[in-house]
Formats: structure tokens, sequence, C-alpha cells
């Protein structure tokens, strides 16, 4: 009999491959698919323990020169009572057009009048229209002027194996991941007592499959539902022995099959779903899934070989590749040299993530993922062939990462008398200084913060990577801290909120110090760190005005300015943020500094909303928001338009002298002075600028501000 295998395009080859080990004859590829030839035993076969084939089709009706006429004719002239019970159900897929038939719903529709009006007039009665699930599903495809019927012994398509119960945003299918692994070379790999590894486990597919792969369990024996099931002309004993067959053989080797399968993932939900996906194929005592991002991958203990196998994040679904580039950085160098004598691949449909893991492919093989062009890129960490471009201290240093170095001392020089005579141990020690480093770097207290701002769009990603681990390496060498001690991070022109989206999920909280006071900051896991290094002076300027007032914090973040404001005498505090997240932090700095009182009130809202509802009066307010901000919790706010109806309600809660400190980071904000007529506004940006910030005065804008009619306030 003759049979045709459809598959995802690029799997082609493979497919033919699995056909052929499975016994099929006259094996020719085709675009997405294979036709092959072999008993109905086969075909069986094939929809059982293919890993690759979408659907595996038995061809029953070719029409030439297909129109709606021919079409229905040559249907209606094939004996259907052969294959189909009148009284039972029926499905009839269609794809693909031609000239006549232009669109697939129409000529499915003379399908199935077709086939219902011949077993009608055989037998007086036609099937349902059923379309999960149907007895038996037909399958038209038109392609230029032919159109091919055929009977769907698959029933549904042959990727759902029947665990996937729980999935993350962007899920591989199971009959990709396993070509993914094929392609890989996991079976070699699993044949040598190799480990599987997946550190963007997602929903768990590529381990899930992994297993099944190595322990000779059918894909699709979990499913209880095929196409020929219901096919006049099936044959239960012979399926029967064959299902009996594929049993034994995966009890056999789930029996044998070691626990040797790592996946994790940031996000403990899809950690959640994809212990489920693997509890529902029989195989969760072989994964060990772990709660981590990738920062934290480390290789297994007790297994020299193996392979990392990941689906990372990209594409038209995960967002902009841009702010990726942090993710596939951290994954090269955690591979490298941790990963030596292992195997690694990746799918990802953006060469410029791949070349930012810093490590070049070996072999690099073309699929789709969906409608997505991408490419498994394979390599063999910490060999010599992977050309590892991070930071290696032994290379001699270029002539400009030289001059950075120079740079970066000259301005240590400079800055170390003032932070020693001010006792300042968190500060900027460089901002894209050179035109070619364009990156800042913060010092907090032996730890250093490099953001890395995005390089220009004519810039390779090659270049931009080099001189970015040049800078890497000599900012541990001229700042003598460790490796493990810079945190890195690339800043670009984020969404309305990216700047207090969480970035990771480290945790690594420790304390600084600053102007006598003590707050936690946090490198690793938020764009920005919990300290505004450049609001130093500002925070000095609130601790100076605010013996014996009544102080209001809007947009507080982590509460730093309200610890400023207590110590310097407060008698209360209010502070208000939408983020729970951000009053935790807020009230674990009050409580570093001994602050943590019933006076200090921490409010979790929409500052907007709560500034026009209040009824408090305030004799000093601080207000710093953010540029954009469109969380669903609260009104989109924007700091240029909406800055006078913010400054008008603070106003209003304004006691008599009192005072408005208003800051914000946009660079190109304009204060409008006749939105806000009634008010004095004085600019006192430079006034706030710290010295360490002195070569980016617009680093923020600053204001004081008083009702006009006051003329008691502190000056």
């Amino acid at each position: 009999m003759r049979f045709f295998a459809a598959c995802p395009k690029s799997l082609e080859e493979l497919l033919a491959a699995e056909l052929t080990a499975l016994g099929a004859s006259s094996v020719k590829l085709t675009i997405a698919g294979v036709h092959f030839e072999g008993p109905i035993e086969l075909a069986y076969r094939a929809c059982l323990w293919s890993r690759l084939a979408s659907r595996v089709l038995l061809p029953l009706v070719k029409i030439d020169d297909a129109d709606s006429e021919s079409l229905y004719r040559g249907a209606h002239d094939f004996a259907w009572e052969d294959h189909i019970d009148p009284r039972g159900t029926l499905a009839i897929d269609a794809h693909g057009t031609n000239e006549a038939l232009r669109n697939s719903q129409f000529a499915a529709q003379r399908l199935k009048d077709a086939i219902c009006d011949r077993l009608r007039e055989r037998s007086g009665a036609r099937p349902d229209i059923e379309t999960r699930d149907p007895d038996v599903r037909v399958h038209l495809f038109v392609r230029g002027a032919i159109a091919q019927i055929s009977l769907d012994l698959s029933g549904s398509s042959l990727h759902q194996r029947g665990y996937r119960r729980g999935s993350n945003e962007a899920p591989l299918k199971e009959n990709l991941s396993a070509a993914l692994l094929l392609r890989a070379g996991w079976p070699a790999i699993a044949a040598a007592g190799g480990a599987l590894m997946d550190p963007f486990a997602g929903s768990g597919t590529l381990l899930i499959e992994g297993v099944a792969m190595a322990a000779d369990i059918a894909p699709g024996l979990q499913r209880d539902y095929f196409g020929f099931m219901g096919w006049k002309q099936f044959n239960p004993d012979l399926w029967r022995q064959l299902r009996e067959e594929a049993t034994a053989r995966a009890a056999a080797g789930r029996a044998r099959e070691p626990a040797r399968y790592f996946g994790s993932d940031r996000d403990a939900a899809i950690v959640g779903a994809a212990r489920i996906n693997a509890a529902a194929a029989g195989v969760a005592e072989l994964i060990r899934f772990t709660h981590a991002p990738v920062d934290a991958l480390e290789r297994p203990s007790g297994f020299d070989t193996g392979l990392v196998l990941s689906n990372p994040p990209y594409g038209e679904r995960m967002g902009d590749n841009s702010l990726l580039v942090d993710t596939y950085r951290a994954f090269g160098s955690r591979l490298h040299p941790a990963f030596a004598g292992w195997k690694a691949a990746f799918i990802t449909s953006e060469p410029e993530l791949a070349r930012a893991t810093g490590i070049r492919s070996s072999k690099s093989y073309a699929f789709y993922n969906g409608a997505i062009e991408c490419r498994l890129y394979c390599f063999e960490p910490g060999s010599t062939a992977a050309e590892w471009r991070a930071v290696d201290p032994d290379r001699p240093l270029s002539e400009a990462a030289s001059g950075l170095k120079n740079r970066l001392q000259k301005n240590l020089k400079h800055l170390r008398p003032r932070l020693a005579r001010e006792g300042i141990s968190c500060y900027r020690a460089y901002d894209a200084d050179l035109p070619d480093y364009a990156a800042a770097i913060d010092v907090y207290e032996g730890w250093l913060h490099v953001q890395e701002y995005a390089a220009p769009k004519d810039i390779p990603e090659a270049i931009a990577r080099r001189r970015f681990n040049e800078l890497l390496r000599v900012a541990q060498d001229v700042f003598e801290v460790p490796r493990e001690r810079i945190a890195e991070k690339t800043r670009l022109k984020r969404g309305r909120l990216e700047q207090y989206t969480r970035q990771d999920e480290q945790n690594r909280f420790f304390e600084v110090s600053e102007g006598g006071l003590k707050f936690r900051v946090n490198l690793f896991d938020y764009l920005d760190t919990g300290l505004f290094l450049d609001h130093r002076p500002l925070r000095q300027r609130v601790r100076e005005l605010s013996s014996g007032k009544r102080f209001l914090n809007l947009f507080c973040y982590t509460g730093a300015v309200t610890v400023y404001a207590a110590a310097g005498g407060a008698i209360s505090t209010v502070s208000v943020d939408l983020s729970n997240t951000y009053l935790d932090w807020a009230e674990a700095n009050l409580a570093l500094n001994d602050l943590a009182k019933p006076a200090q009130r921490l409010v979790q809202g929409d500052a907007m909303r709560f500034i026009e509802s209040d009824s408090g009066s305030y004799e000093l307010i601080y207000v710093d928001p953010p540029t954009f901000s469109n969380s669903k919790s609260a009104d989109d706010f924007d700091v240029q338009r909406d800055h006078v109806r913010l400054l008008k309600a603070c106003g209003a809660r304004l006691a008599p002298g009192g005072l408005i400190l208003f800051s914000n980071n946009n660079r190109r904000f304009k204060i409008d002075r006749e939105g806000l007529a009634g008010f004095d506004i004085v600019d006192i940006s430079r006034r706030t600028i710290p010295f360490d910030f002195a070569r980016n005065e617009r680093i923020h804008h600053c204001f004081e501000i008083r009702r006009s009619a006051d003329t008691s306030a502190d000056s």
C-alpha cells in the first residue's frame, strides 16, 4: 500500500530515515512530507512509533484538473462504503487552493457532500459531521490542478502525544523537539551514558522526548485515539499486538533508564507545569526540575558527558530580542568551561542572539518553529573550535582596551580623595567616557554594576560583544574584584515599565552604607539596584529639610528617601508605591536603620490616585515618578503629559510654607510653567547632580516648587 507521512518543513530527511528504520520501502521525500510503501501494519507502526511525523495518510482518490464539479464527481464515484460506516461520524480537512477551488472551506463542503451522497445512495444513511475525534477523518489537499483525497490514519496530529497538561508561552511541538534531539546527537550521547540538560525547560518537552527516545517509549503509546480505529478496514487484533509490544518495550526501557535528566527555568509556575507534564508522561522520577535562572546553570556531578539542549526565548512571540542579549550572554558564559567534554545546542530565530553567547557553532541546521524560521546551533563548550570570546586574562590588551584601562585609573585617581573625604562608598566610576566602550560602571562597596548601553545598529554584534568583554576584563583588573562580584546588564530604550520589571531571580541582596545609613541593594535581579546613585545629594537635601515635618514620598520605590527623611527628624512619613515588592524593600530599609515605627506609613497603590484622594497635609513632598508607566493595576502615566496634574494635586495637599521636591529622569523633560501658574518653580538640577555624575548633567531634572502665596518656606 502507498502512504504519505506529513511533517513540518525541514524534518523530511529525518522522517525518511525513521520510516526506513520502521520497514518502509520506496521512500521518497517531498516538501513537508515523505511518500512510502508497505503493508497496513507499517502504517499502524508509523502512527505509534514515529517521533517526527504529523500525520500518516492513505491516499485514495487523485483528481486531475480539479474544480468544483470534478471534485464532487471523482469523490462520489469512489467506494466510500468500503471505508466509512454510514452510521458513524466524519470530518473533512481541506488544505490548499487553485484557480477553480479558491476557498478550502468550499472544497471541504463539496467533498463532504459527495461522500455523504454516495453513502446515502448505497445504504440510506449518512455519517454525522464531528470535527473532534471522528470515526473517520478525510484529508483533501489541493495543489495546482491536482486534488488528492486521503484517509487520515492518524486522526489528529501525531505531535500530540497525550502528556501535555501545562504549557508555557511559546512551547515546542513534540515532533520538532524530537528532531532537535536527533540533530544534536542525543541517541549517541545517551548510549554512551551521557546526561541531558535544558536550562530553559519551559513545558519540559525536550526532556520528556529525550527520555522517551532513550528509554524506547513509543511516542503514540499514551494516545487513546487514532483515525484508523473507526475505519471499516481496521484490524484490531493487529493493533493490539503492536500496542502490547510497545507497552512491554516501554516498561523495560523505564526500568533500565537512569535519572540523568535535568531541567530548570526562571519561572516557578512554568517549572510546575513541566513537572505535571513529566508525571503525565510517566517519566517524572527520571527528570529533576528546579526553579533557577540560567545564571545558576551548573554541570551535574557524576556525568563526564552529556548534552545541553535548549529552546531559549526568541522571536515574535517573546517580544524585543534586544532585551534577551544578557540572557544569551549568561547562557554562553555558564557553559564554558564548566561543560567541557559535553555537547550543547540551542534553537533560535535570531543570529545575533546566537552570537551573543560568545561561542561559535560547529554545525547549524535550519528548522521551522511554526511559521518562524530558526536554526539549531550545535557547539562544543570549552573546545578551541568554539573560539570562546569571553574574558581571557592571558590575552594581551588591545590598544583601545589599554586606553580604557588608563581612563579608569585616571577617573579613580581623581575621585578617590573626595570619596574618602565625604565617606562615599557607592558611586559612578565611568560613564561612556570613551565612545568605543559605551557603558556605565557603578561601584557598590566592592561590587561592580556594569550597564552596557545598546550599540548603534551599524555596529556588528561581534564587535559590540568584544568591546564589552574587554570592558569587563579591564574593570575586573582595575577595581580588583572577582568576576562573580560583577553584575552586567544591557541598558536599552525600555518599554514603559521594563525598568522596574524583574530581570533575574538570584535574590542576591547585600547591604551598603550612605550618609551613615544602611540600604539593601540588589545588582542582579532588576535593571535598577534599589539605590539611585545620582539622587545622593537629593536624599541629603531631604534630610536637611525634614526636621519636624510631615513627609510624603510618592512613587517611593525602595524607600531610600523616606529613610533619609525619618533620619532627619520627620514627625511622620507616608510612602506610596504600586509595587508590594518595593514596599517590602522599603520596610526592610527602615528596619535596617531602626526607623520602622508606626509614624512611618507604607501605602500600596497608584500614586496619582492616592494624592488626588488623600486628605492629609504635608510640609515636605518628594515626587520622583517614572518616565512612563502602564501597569495593569493603575492608570497609564507619562511624566511629560501628566506632571501638571500630578503637581497640582500635590499642591492641594501642601501645608502653608510647604515644599515640593520634584525629580524625574526623562532627559527631554520640559516643565510646564504656564500650566503650573500659581507655583514658584526653581530648577535646582545642577545643584543636585553628584560630582561623580558630572559628565552627564542631564542625568535627571529636579525642581523646588512652592505655592506662590507662601513666603515662609525654608530657603
